[in-house]
């Protein structure tokens, strides 16, 4: 599994997916307080929106919410190979 996200915190020191030194969230409440589905509509509309899939699927483990990996992350469909 990848790295958790981690976002510039120069830019946006108030960023929810900021993490200390040992890599537990900082807000973590912020997350824990959302329903499934703001969750599933934070990571897919809002703030989470430009995560690849590994590190949405991470950070959803880390929340034990991992049953909404379907819900957040698309499938990828390749070409078929010629």
């Amino acid at each position: 599994m990848g790295d958790f996200y981690k976002p510039d915190l120069g830019a946006n020191p108030d960023d929810p997916f900021a993490r200390d030194a040992e890599n537990k969230l900082v807000r973590r409440a912020f997350w824990l307080d959302m329903s499934d589905r703001s969750l599933v509509l934070a990571m897919t509309s809002g703030v989470g929106a430009h995560l690849p899939n590994p590190q949405k699927i991470r950070h959803l483990d880390d929340l034990g919410r991992g049953h909404l990996a379907d819900d957040i992350c698309t499938q990828e469909i390749l070409p078929p190979v010629e």
